[in-house]
């Protein structure tokens, strides 16, 4: 079974907090359920639009293969079964940046991915962030849930 990084359902607060840059990217922020994370993640909103109010699970994790055998770095389209297909949207990226802000109990992590240009912050919880390499590779996971 695979195992991974990060997960948890998130809501979208706002639609390009800083105004429209790209035509078709929208920069989502949200913030998590379980966890109680912050994230702004930029999204191709041709092949995934999002909307304030959305929730939407979003899971991390170094692989695809649903043994947790290691990731190959090449894609192999076929018939292999993958965690790729409980998920609407993929991307591949690469961790380049984690940082620590604030003291005493106020101290929080922040994660930085690049998707192939297309950016997430992820911030909360040092614990949470303890799981993640500099230079790792990563895939990001999501598919939208129930409003409820």
């Amino acid at each position: 079974m695979v195992e991974t990084l990060f997960e948890d359902i998130f809501r979208v607060d706002q639609l390009d907090p800083d105004g429209k840059k790209f035509d078709k990217v929208n920069r989502v922020e949200a913030r998590s359920d379980q966890f109680d994370m912050y994230m702004q993640l930029d999204v191709n909103t041709d092949i995934y639009p999002m909307h304030v109010g959305e929730k939407f699970m979003m899971v991390l994790a170094t692989t695809l293969n649903l043994d947790g055998t290691p990731d190959s770095g090449f894609f192999s389209p076929g018939g292999r079964k993958s965690l790729a297909d409980k998920f609407e949207y993929v991307m591949h990226g690469k961790l380049y940046r984690i940082s620590e802000e604030g003291s005493g109990n106020n101290v929080k992590a922040d994660i930085y991915v690049s998707f192939g240009g297309l950016l997430m912050l992820l911030r909360g919880d040092p614990s949470i962030a303890a799981k993640f390499e500099l230079d790792q590779r990563l895939f990001i996971l999501m598919r939208k849930v129930d409003k409820a």
